[in-house]
């Protein structure tokens, strides 16, 4: 970690998460195609899609806690071993998948009482309730399971055993794809049978990741390093926060983007913007594996005082997660029509996914900076500049804007109200981490 040239370093351990992020991205869109075939009906399938959209705020929330977790406990044991206080590193990892365990059980139970009002709040119409009720119940029973292996991969990494978490995430969207065309297709399960494929692909991630803990030299989970106090869950909300914000901001934005755009366009509205965020998530799942791959060299060198390493690593992640931005947002801007089409067969959406994926393809070579400069200062304990970098893409940036602008524009404010929250997110992510820069 100390002495390995930085960019091999970073490489060698962004591979496995970029591997990793893409897998689950494709899986993850693999949903979205094969709901869109649940029915000889098109206007069914549409609605289907809106409602794994809708729904997708929920994974969302449950996304976000997993990381506050994962990255709250993984940004300290990282510092931790740095600093060679292994006592601490292994009370920490423990403490922070007791809690996600915990919370997970809370969102299972809470959310399947008062389902149908949390399916109404999310914007789900008399043609969508029963479909979004569907998925959903099944989706939070899984949610200890999602929420603790978000837990274990981000604490693997942060020891540098990505490899690892790369095998416990490709195991579940193995499952997950092999389960959702036997389930959806074969046994006409429609969205239930998406959400059982998604969940058993959790499920089947945990236990290949809780495997992962006891190989090797990393931290062993065990509940006599369970220590839920003051302390701990301080040093995981410092380390998580950005996380939980940016996690969270990312379910707020997509229930407003969906109540809009259903209000604007209907269903129709709705599954194209969810058709064009699945595919921007899935393009720039790269660089979250790219920015986590240096994440633990950054923590780790922070903590061992080589500052020197973090700020070039830095530098060498910008300049590179940019380029490779260029090119895929120049790619899915000329193929936007195609793409599209190949989930959905509606013109309503399509006509709405289009430009909604173009305006995203044009922004996108923004999101490099954005994203490093946010992974940097949270992997170095700057909890307050890392939140509110976090904040800004989908929140303080996005959220006047997804409410401003189709007040003027109708549904192409909705299409482009992302794109133009990125600009202003880049205003507020570059300097914020140059100023840490400096200091160094």
């Amino acid at each position: 970690m100390t002495k390995t040239p930085v960019p091999k370093l970073i490489l060698s351990m962004s591979v496995p998460t970029i591997i990793s992020m893409m897998v689950t991205a494709i899986y993850n869109t693999a949903d979205t195609f094969f709901v869109a075939r649940v029915s000889d009906i098109p206007q069914v399938n549409t609605n289907a899609i809106a409602a794994v959209g809708l729904v997708f705020t929920v994974m969302a929330i449950i996304q976000a806690f997993g990381f506050f977790c994962g990255h709250g406990s993984g940004n300290y044991l990282s510092r931790m071993l740095g600093a060679g206080n292994h006592k601490e590193a292994d009370e920490m990892a423990s403490t922070g998948f007791a809690i996600a365990i915990i919370l997970g059980i809370i969102f299972a139970l809470v959310g399947n009482i008062f389902v149908t009002p949390i399916a109404q709040f999310l914007g789900a119409t008399d043609a969508t309730l029963e479909f979004t009720k569907e998925y959903m119940r099944i989706i939070l029973f899984g949610a200890p399971f999602m929420m603790a292996q978000f837990v274990i991969n981000n604490q693997l990494r942060f020891q540098g055993s990505a490899v690892y978490a790369m095998v416990g995430l490709m195991c579940g969207a193995v499952m997950n794809m092999g389960l959702d065309p036997l389930l959806i297709l074969v046994f006409r399960m429609e969205v239930r049978g998406a959400a059982i494929a998604t969940v058993m692909g959790q499920i089947t991630s945990f236990v290949v990741l809780l495997i992962g803990t006891s190989k090797g030299e990393n931290i062993r989970l065990s509940i006599r390093n369970v220590h839920i106090n003051g302390y701990y869950i301080k040093e995981i909300i410092n380390g998580g926060a950005p996380s939980l914000f940016r996690q969270g901001l990312a379910a707020i934005s997509t229930l407003l983007l969906n109540r809009t755009a259903g209000a604007l366009g209907g269903e129709a509205a709705i599954a194209g913007m969810s058709v064009a965020g699945r595919i921007m998530l899935m393009m720039a799942s790269a660089l979250i594996g790219f920015g986590q791959g240096y994440q633990p060299v950054c923590s780790f060198n922070y903590g061992a005082g080589l500052t020197g390493r973090v700020k070039e690593g830095f530098w060498f992640c910008v300049k590179y997660s940019t380029i490779f931005l260029i090119a895929v947002g120049a790619l899915c801007f000329g193929a936007a029509g195609q793409i599209i089409s190949f989930f959905t067969k509606d013109p309503a959406a399509i006509s709405v996914g289009v430009a909604a994926l173009r305006f995203l393809s044009a922004s996108l070579p923004l999101s490099g900076a954005i994203v490093i400069s946010n992974m940097m200062l949270q992997s170095i304990g700057k909890g307050v500049k890392a939140s509110i970098t976090a904040s800004a893409r989908n929140g303080f940036c996005f959220i006047p804007l997804i409410l401003i602008l189709p007040q003027f524009l109708g549904i192409l404010g909705v299409e482009m109200a992302q794109a133009c929250a990125d600009v202003l997110s880049l205003l507020v992510a570059l300097p914020m981490a140059l100023s840490e820069l400096r200091r160094f």
